[in-house]
């Protein structure tokens, strides 16, 4: 059976109506262009304007100088002008009677001395003559009427009143009237040839910015959708991730309550895998990886969805599934791809798995759950060598062994005396240097040695006592900080929260109360949470990881890239840190898939002022890829296992083994 290319299935989840890059720089920026234009054409008229008031002003100096030349200083003081002094004034100005209209020579107290038109009174405009007679000219435009106001006709005309000097003394004024309708028309033609030029230029480049910025726009869009969809799909397989199959769980559960029918859930991880991949090689493990996904794309229904969760993990969800028991012999059908053996070069190799199967809503109503459901099947499955295991509540945390290590825990949290915490130094990857510790628990079990989180943690969750595990690592670890601030090291330490913590506000109160008590600045404290804890219940979550802000306290996203978080619920969160999948990290050298979706998760994190950091970093060559990738910082084998106090501690100051190598 041809199976459908997952890649044309994902579907990314559109972000908060916006205007599109296009448009928005359109609108701008002729807004811009019209301003800049109108400014422009503005100042260029007004340019010319003046230069034209002052060539006026220039013209009319010449002929009042010509005018004044050969009356004595007594005309002016006299106030008056013989015959032949007035027709010796009229010829002076001969040679300006192409532009000339009038003229008047007016004494220091306002007569009138001399007049072009033959009058022998009239009044000064007082305040101009004033300025003219402290020595500056006054040039000014005006629209003279001749005739009455049915037939008149108007002239424009530059009237200027100058300074008129004898022996270099003001003795008065000339108020010059000159021909302005050359003048402005000349200035009209200029300021029409400016608005075309203005107007014509800032087009040709609004087009040329407007297609620039179009072409550009297409281009990261297209770029932006390829990133979204490599963030969906796995880059070995090119199976859809875990996020994708999040989000198809969640529209299918929502088809399934609405038309009343069941949606099955199976899982299975490869047995024995990691002996193969230490036996074999990496990259045999993954051509073993990716011939399973080949088989089991091949053998499912249409509508059914084939995921990688990471590493030897698969899951298939089944929408519209009759009952459980067909879910059952789905998952036994699945079983049955793995009977022919794996051709790996030229080595046939005999692979088995372990598969879980579980039904909603016969054994969960939610995704979250339907899913640890069938992670339970599976681990009943491979705990019984079953090969396919339906879920059964009786498996359900009933095992006696799972009993008598709940017994064990119940004991071990009374006592506190075999709990503890270890530190993994967290290496700013361009300073090699130490900048932070995550916190981690460790059981130190009288009998089993010491245990990892991930065998007790899970089975304090589903009991209810995660909570009391929680208040035992806040506790110890705000101790700790105390301590080593109290020797001069003040490094920010992070502790996990679960799901479970983060849905109560007492969690806020009690790190409050630490702080206090052991007089720790609340920048010296980090709460990680899951993303998929964020996903499950916003509505509570969220409120809670507001009040840690509050308090001072920084919040990071950890496993961040396997949940379904959207960009708007990150822009609406108070987060400060990111913490990339080691499943991301893991694969980072194997292709360059991985990197591109690292690389988008580090700019779309930078761009929320967030810091981003690696955990699972486990040689030299992933840390020299993150550096390059920009980022942060990281964690991991190569720099540090996670180790107790007195192995970080020298002479009260870190121990320069986990001050990173890079």
């Amino acid at each position: 059976m041809i199976r459908p290319d997952p890649s044309r299935e994902v579907q990314v989840p559109s972000p908060r109506r916006r205007w599109p890059l296009t448009r928005y720089f359109a609108v701008v920026s002729i807004v811009a262009m019209l301003v800049l234009g109108c400014a422009l054409i503005l100042t260029t008229g007004t340019v010319l304007r003046q230069q034209a008031l002052r060539e006026g002003a220039a013209a009319a100096q010449s002929v009042a100088q010509y005018a004044g030349a050969s009356l004595p200083q007594d005309a002016y003081t006299l106030g008056l002008l013989e015959p032949a002094q007035r027709e010796l004034v009229a010829e002076s100005v001969t040679g300006f009677s192409d532009r000339l209209v009038g003229l008047r020579l007016w004494t220091r107290d306002g007569g009138v001395l001399y007049d072009s038109d033959a009058a022998a009174t009239g009044f000064p405009d007082w305040e101009r003559l004033d300025t003219a007679l402290r020595g500056t000219p006054d040039a000014r435009v005006i629209t003279e009427v001749h005739g009455d106001s049915l037939g008149g006709t108007e002239r424009r005309v530059l009237n200027v009143y100058v300074p008129t000097r004898v022996e270099g003394t003001v003795v008065g004024a000339a108020e010059v009237r000159l021909d302005y309708t050359g003048t402005a028309q000349a200035l009209a033609s200029a300021s029409r040839l400016v608005t075309g030029v203005v107007v014509g230029g800032l087009g040709l480049l609004w087009i040329l910015l407007f297609r620039t910025v179009r072409t550009t726009s297409r281009r990261l869009q297209s770029t932006a959708l390829d990133n979204a969809r490599l963030a969906l799909l796995d880059s070995l397989t090119g199976l859809p991730n875990r996020r994708m199959l999040a989000d198809r769980l969640h529209r299918s559960i929502e088809k399934a309550n609405a038309d009343g029918t069941r949606v099955g859930l199976v899982l299975l991880d490869v047995d024995r895998f990691k002996d193969i991949n230490d036996s074999l090689g990496h990259d045999r493990g993954d051509e073993l990886l990716e011939q399973v996904a080949s088989r089991l794309r091949e053998c499912l229904r249409d509508d059914d969805l084939v995921a990688r969760l990471g590493g030897d993990e698969f899951a298939v969800l089944l929408p519209g599934v009759r009952s459980p028991a067909d879910a059952e012999q789905l998952a036994h059908r699945v079983r049955g791809v793995f009977a022919t053996p794996f051709p790996l070069g030229d080595l046939p190799l005999h692979v088995d798995t372990s598969i879980g199967v579980a039904v909603l809503p016969d054994h969960a109503q939610d995704g979250t759950t339907l899913m640890r459901m069938a992670d339970v099947a599976m681990y009943t499955a491979k705990t019984h060598r079953l090969g396919v295991a339906l879920y059964s509540p009786d498996e359900d945390d009933s095992s006696p062994a799972r009993l008598v290590l709940l017994g064990d825990l119940h004991r071990a949290l009374a006592a506190s005396a075999e709990l503890e915490m270890h530190y993994q130094p967290k290496i700013d990857l361009v300073t090699g240097e130490t900048v932070g510790l995550e916190a981690l628990m460790r059981w130190r079990h009288p009998t089993r040695g010491l245990l990892p989180p991930d065998l007790f943690v899970p089975l304090a969750e589903q009991s209810g006592l995660i909570h009391d595990l929680t208040r035992f690592a806040l506790r110890a670890s705000v101790r700790q900080i105390a301590r080593w601030r109290a020797h001069g090291v003040c490094l920010p330490v992070a502790v996990n929260l679960s799901a479970h913590d983060l849905t109560e506000v007492t969690v806020v109160e009690l790190i409050e109360s630490l702080l206090e008590e052991h007089s720790v600045p609340p920048e010296l404290l980090e709460v990680e949470i899951t993303e998929t804890a964020l996903v499950a219940d916003p509505s509570r979550v969220v409120p809670v990881l507001r009040r840690l802000a509050d308090v001072g306290v920084r919040v990071a996203i950890d496993d961040f890239g396997i949940g379904n978080t959207s960009i708007s619920q990150l822009l609406d969160l108070p987060v400060a840190v990111l913490k990339i999948d080691r499943l991301f990290v893991t694969d980072l050298v194997a292709g360059e898939g991985s990197a591109l979706v690292v690389k988008a998760m580090v700019d779309l994190a930078h761009s929320f002022g967030l810091s981003v950091v690696a955990e699972g970093v486990e040689d030299a060559e992933t840390a020299d890829l993150l550096r390059g990738l920009q980022v942060d910082q990281a964690q991991g084998f190569w720099y540090s296992a996670a180790r107790p106090p007195s192995e970080l501690a020298a002479d009260g100051r870190l121990a320069p083994t986990i001050s990173g190598r890079i």
